[in-house]
């Protein structure tokens, strides 16, 4: 869940913009530190309140139903779509830069596979959980060949004394506030997904236990292998040739591996089609969670009467994503999604200040020091203002234009519990045409 395929796609984007080679190091080795600071924080909230739904589920805890409506429904309908649509496309710039290396890929291939790819996630998810499972964990392995590759492959080309890149340290370096918030954007996308177990605390085996091992011991090795790969490139790329690459994984591999180039655009095309996968999982869990608690139609909390898992708040998710891979450019559909996320984030912190005040007697099991979420809301809080401030963008007054329009639907549809003329049978139409069912439980994992 922790080793993202991001880090395939943003090194590219996280070196233009602090504009040099030590300085894009720290921020990689900082966004690490963000990144487990804030998890640290998720085990305490996951296991005060062992529920599925993350934020969802610690804002609804702390602040009730108007925050969790609206966390769900930017997510539902943006992050969380959106994430898959970034992935996908990676996934297909990958796999088609194997096949035209010669050549600019042409973006209407590279559109219409990471189309097909999202609708055969949704078809793993749709059919089995437990196929769903077997794929996450055969893909996670190509991930870390593909890393192993980059790595090894890094030390050789140090040992040769390739070390001209990397000798520039802050030559060219940014003094943007703004450009150091939106590296940290780059950054964290390929950090994203440490909180993706909060979302399936309910199909956790002795969360208590397992929740924390896994952040304490996954991030610092994550935040290591993320070093190492940058550093990797650096050994064989200088800054310009990164800055001109498309698929930065491919370009390594064609440099280092000789015979064996193949290797790396493979490796890298399973390891994204393993994170969309498990972006997917995730994605129909919050969807599912989110109607449960009557924030989304209730259709999208019913279940395959059959393979029990949560298919059409898989579908709903995967329809807003094709319509995501229209555009293609990731670059802004990843700060359109970081932007959004750290709003919540920093959220979820603020939800566990508050609860410990509010909640002073309910069970922690693991209890972080006051400090940390302070500090992690403080820098949410500079990743979203800092960008507006330095250089706004359209994107960000969309995000914050889309978030407060949740409170037209709330009031009427959750506050008020106003349905549309026609619902129930449009409810009905759904239920019979997928063949779901009403639950209250969790897809079992």
């Amino acid at each position: 869940m922790f080793l993202g395929s991001g880090i395939f796609v943003s090194p590219k984007g996280l070196l233009e913009r602090t504009g040099s080679v030590a300085l894009s190091l720290i921020v990689w080795g900082a966004c690490g530190i963000l990144s487990l600071l804030g998890a640290l924080c998720y085990v305490e909230l996951g296991c005060m309140i062992p529920s599925s739904g993350a934020e969802h589920t610690y804002f609804l805890t702390a602040f009730g139903h108007l925050p969790a409506f609206l966390f769900a429904w930017v997510s539902i309908i943006i992050l969380k779509p959106a994430m898959l649509a970034i992935i996908c496309l990676s996934f297909s710039k990958y796999l088609v830069e194997a096949f035209t290396s010669e050549c600019e890929p042409p973006l209407m291939a590279i559109q219409l596979l990471g189309a097909l790819t999202i609708v055969l996630i949704t078809f793993i998810n749709s059919y089995s959980v437990n196929l769903a499972t077997r794929v996450q964990n055969i893909f996670t392995a190509a991930k870390l060949l593909a890393i192993l590759i980059i790595v090894v492959g890094g030390i050789v080309k140090l040992a040769q004394g390739n070390t001209a890149h990397l000798a520039k340290g802050f030559e060219g370096s940014t003094r943007s506030f703004g450009d150091i918030a939106t590296a940290f954007y780059s950054g964290l996308w390929a950090y994203d997904g440490w909180n993706n177990l909060n979302y399936v605390t309910e199909e956790l085996k002795k969360p208590y236990t397992n929740l924390p091992r896994a952040i304490i011991i996954g991030l610092p090795l994550v935040t290591v292998c993320y070093l190492l790969v940058n550093v990797s490139y650096l050994a064989v790329m200088s800054i310009d040739e990164l800055l001109a690459s498309e698929t930065v994984a491919v370009t390594f591999g064609n440099r280092v591996l000789g015979w064996a180039a193949f290797l790396m655009p493979l490796a890298v095309t399973l390891s994204t089609f393993g994170a969309a996968n498990g972006t997917a999982f995730t994605s129909g869990r919050l969807c599912f969670v989110a109607a449960r608690e009557g924030h989304m139609v209730d259709v999208l909390s019913y279940v395959h009467n059959r393979k029990l898992t949560p298919s059409p708040a898989l579908l709903f998710n995967a329809a807003i994503a094709l319509i995501m891979v229209i555009p293609s450019d990731i670059g802004s559909l990843i700060d359109f999604f970081s932007f959004t996320a750290w709003i919540f984030y920093g959220g979820a912190m603020t939800a566990l200040i508050v609860m410990r005040h509010t909640m002073p007697d309910a069970p922690r099991p693991y209890k972080v020091p006051i400090v940390i979420p302070v500090l992690v809301l403080l820098i949410s809080i500079y990743l979203v203002v800092g960008p507006i401030i330095d250089s706004p963008q359209i994107e960000y007054l969309y995000a914050t234009l889309f978030i407060v329009a949740g409170l037209f639907f709330y009031f009427p549809f959750v506050y008020l519990k106003k349905s549309l003329p026609g619902m129930g049978h449009l409810t009905t139409f759904f239920q019979l045409l997928l063949e779901v069912v009403p639950t209250d439980v969790m897809p079992d994992a």
